[in-house]
């Protein structure tokens, strides 16, 4: 066997993608310098097969109506979208999202934004309510429609990603000119999924956006059982399932935020067998009625919708995940270089326990 070359004995442990979180909890808009610079710190984190952002306060004016951010393999992909959307919806305004050119960025899909009212009158789902609605949309565009599908449905919010590094895709969407008060990175590093634009993190789903680094080994099972609650998993990428889990769970079922972190990293049963017996069973019901909810594989994750940041780990903690504050703001990500280089003096900083999750949430 070849020995190494001595300047290559010591190699730096990345452990694949890297994650970054920002909450401004009183509402404070921060521009989007801020998370692509933090997200620069992490660039050996990924490997340019994809990178992506999302923000929240970003569209204050159209804040009451759906945005709908939808990737087109080309012109005839965004027109049949586009009928789709005007046969579900009222369009209040409909526009390219704005990008520059830039070198490192070829070929992109055609991008483009919907302001969107649900009809009165509604074509089809009339029996569902208002939400359960745009997901029988979002989940009709990317199965049915050629050529389309949809990278944001939220509220005020976006998604915004593709294939290169994040600095890339911050430039290429030109995020430096938004401001908002929660915004999420992501540096990915493919391992057994395809690198291509709609693989690219966050994974959205109305207001829910989720970053990971890791794997989700039980995507198979999770994504079975989605598909038996009309979740269809369409877009090749196992983090997919986060997103659309937490729908059900928290918005669907009711569990708060603190019983599905216990769904998607559940305590060892030996732990459970020291706990008082109403807990006992209380964890015994749950891993009972959402055992296919279960996430197995080494994960760091950040959760995000309107009004909460939410950092989890597997419950052995095989993904790193670092926490801090400073003033009203809460920080998360997979290093804690990328805090410190844009924040000021942080009042404390420490890393969450496996399977314990951190919230942060909005003030009032």
């Amino acid at each position: 066997m070849k020995a190494p070359h001595r300047y290559h004995d010591f190699e730096k442990d990345i452990s694949g993608c890297g994650v970054f979180g920002v909450i401004a909890r009183d509402r404070e808009l921060i521009p989007g310098d801020m998370p692509i610079k933090a997200m620069c710190t992490m660039h050996d984190r990924g490997n340019g097969l994809g990178g992506g952002f999302a923000a929240y306060g970003i569209y204050p004016d159209l804040a009451d109506y759906w945005c709908f951010h939808l990737m087109c393999d080309d012109q005839a992909g965004l027109e049949r979208a586009e009928e789709v959307l005007k046969h579900f919806f009222e369009i209040k305004e409909a526009q390219p999202i704005p990008t520059r050119r830039t070198p490192v960025v070829t070929n992109p899909p055609v991008l483009w934004r919907f302001f969107l009212k649900v009809k009165d009158a509604r074509p089809k789902w009339k029996e569902r309510d208002e939400k359960d609605y745009i997901v029988s949309v979002v989940m009709h565009i990317n199965q049915n429609v050629p050529g389309a599908f949809v990278a944001s449905s939220g509220k005020n919010m976006g998604a915004f990603k593709g294939v290169g590094f994040p600095e890339d895709m911050a430039d290429f969407y030109r995020l430096d000119e938004y401001k908002a008060y929660i915004w999420t990175g992501h540096n990915r590093f493919p391992t057994n999924t395809p690198g291509w634009w709609g693989g690219a993190h966050p994974f959205t789903l109305l207001d829910w956006s989720i970053v990971h680094n890791g794997e989700i080994s039980s995507y198979g099972i999770n994504r079975r059982y989605l598909c038996e609650h009309d979740y269809l998993c369409t877009l090749m990428t196992d983090t997919e399932v986060v997103a659309y889990l937490l729908d059900m769970l928290v918005r669907r079922h009711k569990l708060s935020l603190r019983m599905a972190s216990w769904v998607f990293s559940p305590p060892f049963w030996d732990d459970v067998a020291r706990m008082p017996k109403e807990q006992q069973d209380a964890f015994k019901a749950l891993r009972m009625v959402y055992g296919s909810a279960c996430l197995n594989g080494p994960f760091a994750i950040l959760v995000t919708a309107g009004d909460f940041m939410m950092g989890l780990n597997d419950r052995v903690k095989l993904r790193p995940l670092v926490v801090a504050e400073e003033g009203k703001r809460v920080y998360m990500s997979s290093e804690e270089s990328s805090i410190r280089e844009v924040s000021g003096t942080l009042d404390k900083v420490w890393a969450p326990k496996a399977g314990e999750p951190v919230i942060a949430t909005l003030e009032n």
